[in-house]
């Protein structure tokens, strides 16, 4: 749903005026975003454009040079004390953290734990869940992206798209109110990328959660988001619905972005069927 379908409610993210720089170089440069609860937001660009630091920072694994995020209402690399803002103590960080889903490009799951235990552990140590009801519920949670069959199996079991679902299972169950994913299909060989999106695509039917998308994938993109941001130079240069921005793109950047992404998609059609000819 796009922000104009949102009046009256709070923004569940808002980053205002962030930057993020290494050194002399200039990563991200004073960004304003709000995110609604509910909304799907993907950010698309080329390499190096600043959409995954900024997913990154939402992740907490980059600090902003400056700035503010906010989520669910709370500052969260910043805490006030005696009206003033001070970086936030670890604690603070954790708990605002814990509104936040995160699924990364690598899978990142306990290679020694059964995938019902990769699951449940963090309801377990992190929400305070009995095993038995945190079983339950991650039950039903890999039942619903396909594995759940798969429970008492080990990750070097599984394939690269059976890894990643477990993961997106894993950070869903938590029941955060933002999903973040960076890239998640960008580790797979590319026959697995489609039972990854079909779940990603299934989780943003629902309509819950909020989803902030880093995405290469183009066409995904238009069908699952209410809104695409299209980052270049460590700035959001434009922002509107899939079709505003993939029909009736308003800046030389995005034109050009997109008409080097559908020249490179017809030489790699090309290049398939050449091949397959072969």
């Amino acid at each position: 749903m796009t922000p104009e379908g949102k009046l009256g409610l709070q923004p569940i993210v808002k980053y205002r005026n962030v930057s993020k720089s290494y050194g002399s170089t200039q990563v991200l440069n004073n960004i304003d975003l709000d995110i609604y609860p509910g909304e799907k937001v993907a950010v698309i660009g080329p390499s190096g454009s600043g959409k995954t630091t900024l997913a990154r920072m939402l992740m907490t694994l980059e600090q902003p040079t400056s700035g503010t995020i906010e989520v669910n209402g709370e500052m969260l690399w910043h805490q006030e004390f005696k009206g003033r803002l001070i970086p936030a103590k670890e604690k603070h960080l954790h708990r605002v953290r814990s509104n936040i889903g995160m699924v990364f490009q690598h899978f990142n799951l306990f290679p020694h734990m059964t995938i019902l235990r990769n699951v449940t552990e963090g309801l377990i140590h992190v929400q305070g869940m009995s095993r038995t009801e945190a079983e339950e519920r991650a039950i039903e949670m890999l039942d619903k992206v396909g594995l759940a069959d798969k429970v008492k199996e080990y990750p070097s079991k599984l394939s690269g798209g059976q890894k990643q679902r477990v993961a997106i299972a894993r950070a869903v169950v938590m029941r955060p109110k933002v999903m973040l994913f960076d890239e998640a299909t960008s580790a797979l060989d590319p026959e697995l990328v489609g039972e990854v999106l079909a779940v990603i695509k299934d989780l943003a039917a629902e309509g819950d959660m909020a989803m902030l998308l880093i995405t290469h994938e183009m066409d995904f993109a238009r069908e699952i988001a209410d809104r695409i941001l299209f980052t270049d130079g460590g700035s959001i240069i434009e922002q509107g619905t899939p079709e505003q921005i993939f029909e009736n793109p308003q800046s030389p950047r995005l034109q050009s972005f997109l008409s080097r992404f559908r020249q490179n998609w017809l030489m790699g059609g090309m290049e398939q069927v050449s091949s397959s000819v072969e």
